[in-house]
């Protein structure tokens, strides 16, 4: 029997800024309930929400401080049941990130381990002698600077991979594991559809003496040991009808189709990281869509008789895909949009992509608010760079781009306070409110392609050929089904691109069936417009 998330679209939401029912700046869970009619009207089958746990919002709620309360800038956890209730009504699921690779540093277990090297709660994280001019290793966290942080009291130091606020949890100990598991299950019971599993990859370490070659990431990614922590998470997870998706930095695709095959495998699908690498100088940086191609097409074929791809082009961590892969035009929107919706697996839509939400102009450091830019742009200072070189260094790639309030209309339309991040000043020509009216606009065509996505099985089953692999501009792909066939090309450049087809695609039964430009007709020499994107099939809904 199919899974019911293999045919499904979901919808990811920053809920700081996705929409604010109580006019205190900052987006809430009432909010993301006021907009369940837009989400079910939009298509989508399930949403992921980042963070609402009590935090003390060190790395914006991934810092989780008690994982059974909600954070009361959002609400309650009778909020959330009525959120739960409601959007099950309108047959909308919702999973939950799931944060377990480590805790905020206030945190009662963390506390606790702080007070004395035999505190019963010390061995629930990971600890090693120090001294304030040598730590135990050279390990660099994600954000920068040292994964260990020195305790002045106890005479060691703690170690993170992220800040010195997210201390890393001891997996190696069963008793923290068993307090763990009894969190997932409170939650699972409440009756979430699923989890998100955070940084997941991360939660196995090398012994502290392992030395680094090229990777430095290599010594907490996907290390050995990890499979008997994701089989006990998998035994956990298989008593409940729910999805899970992990960020697993380290698996690669080979290994994937492991972690995620539909009879024992962990998780259900993984969201990889590979695919959003970056092109050009160090603050003029771009995406690179050849890498884009080449790596989604290698997890195509790497997932190809086993496991699952969960597809995204944009999150929460990067910035605007509109903007980096695009030219912040309708065109580009929808173009990315076929590109990766259309592919086998779990299409997965960042809030306000469905808009063609681009990138903030930011003219000041004040208006950031991740800690990790934070950080970057006080290191590019410490480096004798000016303010203003530090800020765009920082800003190019800063994931700050995609938390700035969702543009639901001219004004903004998100709070009647001032929000805690600025709206981008481009709300007046891009949102929800005159996209919905115009039938043309990048919300109506993603409309189109979820009902496109949804409808026919070769997009959920068909098995995935890339066509023109040498093109540099042109993605051009197959799914094809015992039954049905499909072909998309997309024009991934800003440019004219002249192809020419193979002849199998030129058969009377392939019409166009969804284009983002108006009046193009299927010839053997194709002239695409700029970020021009076709979908081929030959069956007529």
């Amino acid at each position: 029997m199919t899974k019911w998330w293999k045919n499904a679209v979901g919808y990811q939401i920053y809920p700081r800024s996705f929409m604010d029912s109580n006019n205190d700046g900052i987006g809430d869970i009432k909010g993301i309930q006021s907009k369940l009619p837009y989400l079910k009207e939009l298509g989508i089958d399930f949403i992921w929400i980042n963070p609402i746990y009590k935090s003390p919002n060190i790395d914006n709620g991934y810092d989780i401080s008690d994982y059974k309360s909600i954070n009361p800038e959002f609400g309650t956890l009778d909020d959330l049941k009525e959120l739960l209730h409601i959007a099950h009504e309108h047959n909308i699921k919702i999973i939950m990130d799931l944060v377990i690779n480590h805790t905020s540093d206030q945190h009662p277990w963390f506390i606790e381990a702080k007070k004395s090297i035999d505190n019963p709660y010390r061995n629930f994280y990971l600890w090693a002698d120090a001294t304030p001019e040598k730590m135990p290793n050279d390990w660099q966290g994600f954000f920068g600077g040292s994964t260990w942080t020195y305790d002045s009291k106890t005479k060691q130091a703690y170690f993170h991979i992220f800040t010195k606020g997210q201390p890393d949890l001891n997996w190696k100990n069963s008793e923290m594991r068993t307090k763990i598991y009894q969190r997932i299950k409170w939650w699972l019971d409440f009756g979430i559809d699923g989890f998100r599993l955070d940084a997941i990859s991360h939660i196995q370490k090398e012994p502290w003496d392992f030395k680094i070659k090229t990777d430095p990431w290599a010594p907490f990614s996907n290390v050995s040991g990890i499979e008997h922590y994701m089989t006990e998470l998998k035994d956990l997870f298989h008593q409940y009808n729910i999805m899970t998706v992990g960020e697993a930095s380290g698996v690669k695709s080979k290994q994937a189709a492991f972690w995620t095959n539909e009879d024992n495998g962990y998780i259900d699908m993984i969201f990889e990281l590979e695919q959003l690498k970056r092109t050009g100088d160090l603050g003029k940086q771009t995406g690179d869509l050849l890498a884009l191609k080449e790596v989604l097409s290698r997890w195509q074929v790497g997932l190809k008789n086993s496991g699952w791809n969960a597809l995204y082009i944009e999150n929460h961590d990067n910035p605007r895909s509109n903007s980096i892969f695009g030219n912040e035009t309708p065109a580009s929107a929808t173009a990315l949009a076929t590109a990766y919706m259309l592919l086998k697996g779990t299409p997965f839509i960042y809030q306000g992509r469905e808009i063609g939400m681009t990138n903030y102009p930011f003219s000041s450091i004040d208006e950031l608010r991740a800690t990790d830019s934070l950080m970057a742009y006080q290191n590019w200072l410490d480096k004798d760079y000016t303010s203003l070189e530090s800020l765009k260094l920082t800003t190019n790639w800063a994931r700050d781009h995609a938390r700035t309030p969702m543009q639901w209309g001219a004004s903004g339309a998100f709070s009647k306070s001032i929000p805690w991040m600025k709206i981008n000043p481009n709300a007046d020509q891009i949102n929800v409110e005159s996209q919905q009216k115009d039938p043309s606009s990048t919300l109506n065509y993603y409309k189109k392609l979820i009902k496109l996505k949804k409808e026919l099985s070769v997009f959920t089953d068909g098995n995935y050929k890339l066509e023109l692999p040498k093109h540099p501009k042109v993605w051009a792909y197959t799914r094809t089904t015992a039954q049905e066939k499909a072909k998309i090309l997309v024009n991934l450049s800003e440019k004219v691109q002249v192809v020419t087809l193979p002849n199998r695609w030129l058969q009377a039964e392939y019409k166009i069936i969804l284009t983002n430009y108006p009046e193009q007709k299927l010839t053997k020499v194709m002239t695409l417009r700029p970020f021009e994107a076709i979908v081929i099939s030959n069956y007529m809904l």
